[in-house]
């Protein structure tokens, strides 16, 4: 019995062990048209061991290369593609040049300061307050992920300012919360415009008296016809 631990290395486990074997046999074939016959048999049965190659732009390239690369690059067949050496196949990749960047403030991170900075050089006015009341409602989201409690907006303002020097000033209790009252007053809750959800519930006590008071003249009227169709009955007789 042949264990894996006794067996020489696998190259390439994504061809498994017999394609491994049938590249290795076929460097003892001495005759070359034989060997070219076979490797192209082997090109066929490894595109069909991994079809999701098929979907890859040179896909039989790719194939080509893998067999040199298992038979370690002593295969000697013609290929219809440039013959790899080891070093370009094996050669390890250049170390990406990660950004080293600290930001000022990390609780809001690097992405505010980006911001903060194109805020600062934009010349359209409307476009800078935008940016400066776009920044105040990150800075709370960022505030309220980090806390459990709410901030208040004056909070928001100073720390703004102190980070930009004076440069963007937060509008605070303007349109910005505008949309939260206004979602909460179409839930149907409590609100000081006009309490909305006292009328929503008393529209619906209302709908629910109408539809019991039907179905009760409904039922009435079911019975009337009962008791007038025995009447008649009796009457006949």
């Amino acid at each position: 019995m042949e264990y894996n631990t006794t067996r020489n290395y696998l190259i390439m486990k994504e061809y498994g062990r017999n394609i491994q074997k049938m590249v290795e046999f076929l460097g003892t074939i001495e005759d070359d048209e034989e060997r070219q016959r076979n490797a192209m048999a082997v090109i066929e049965l490894m595109g069909t061991l991994n079809p999701h190659l098929r979907n890859v732009e040179d896909f039989r390239h790719k194939l080509w290369d893998h067999l040199f690369n298992i038979s370690g690059f002593t295969l000697k067949v013609e290929s219809p593609y440039p013959v790899p050496t080891q070093e370009a196949l094996r050669a390890k990749p250049d170390r990406l040049p990660y950004p080293k960047k600290y930001p000022r403030n990390r609780h809001f991170g690097k992405n505010l300061e980006m911001v903060i900075d194109k805020a600062l050089h934009e010349d359209n006015t409307e476009k800078k307050e935008g940016f400066t009341q776009c920044i105040g409602n990150y800075m709370k989201l960022a505030y309220s992920n980090w806390h459990k409690e709410s901030v208040h907006d004056d909070a928001i303002k100073a720390e703004l300012a102190a980070i930009t020097n004076g440069g963007l000033e937060f509008q605070t209790g303007g349109s910005a919360s505008a949309p939260v009252q206004t979602a909460t007053f179409n839930l149907g809750g409590n609100t000081s415009g006009g309490g909305g959800g006292d009328h929503f519930r008393t529209n619906k006590r209302k709908n629910f008296q109408q539809n019991k008071q039907f179905k009760s003249n409904s039922g009435g009227g079911k019975n009337n016809n009962k008791h007038n169709n025995k009447y008649n009955k009796n009457r006949n007789k």
